[in-house]
């Protein structure tokens, strides 16, 4: 039988300066732990990173007392927890979303409303924002990869998602994800 892997998931923030992930990834990779899965990215002057680390139960926790001299070697602030696998009971399917408008409030909190009530997680999210070519207009773009349960009719969930962006002047695709 095999065993349970067993993970921490960290988040980091901070002033953005070279050498972050330098030096994260170094002090993962000397503890003997690995780097499965991250995001990170700058917002504003602010560098935000998340990593789910997997080791052994003692090498990760030689990452968590690392944690007070990292903060202090990178001036950030850094917060982790233990996690364990994803659970799989549910066969679902992984489909994006995209959706492109001029920006206003409540666009995020519209399509993540419309998820929600129907019992679709959201697994993966990002937004921006731009100027729109030659008029400069701001505009406003997101990415969503959902799971959608396997017994959910498709096409009927397509056409109501179309209307609903429709209707709040959302431009929208929603098609299985590619690779």
């Amino acid at each position: 039988m095999a065993t349970q892997k067993t993970y921490l998931v960290i988040s980091a923030l901070g002033e953005d300066h070279p050498g972050i992930v330098n030096l994260l990834s170094k002090a993962i990779l000397e503890q003997g732990c690995n780097i499965e899965d991250s995001r990170m990215t700058v917002l504003g002057g602010e560098f935000a990173v998340m990593l789910l680390i997997e080791g052994k139960w003692n090498t990760l926790a030689k990452i968590e007392n690392a944690i007070p001299e990292l903060q202090r070697q990178l001036n950030m602030t850094i917060i982790s927890k233990r996690t364990g696998e994803r659970a799989t009971g549910r066969n679902l399917l992984p489909y994006a979303v995209d959706v492109v408008s001029m920006d206003h409030p409540g666009i995020v909190n519209n399509l993540a409303g419309f998820f929600a009530d129907r019992a679709i997680n959201i697994e993966d999210m990002a937004t921006s924002t731009y100027a729109a070519a030659h008029t400069g207009t701001p505009m406003f773009a997101v990415h969503i990869t959902v799971g959608i349960p396997s017994d959910m009719h498709i096409a009927g969930l397509r056409e109501e998602f179309m209307d609903y962006c429709d209707g709040l002047n959302l431009d929208a695709v929603l098609e299985p994800l590619k690779g």
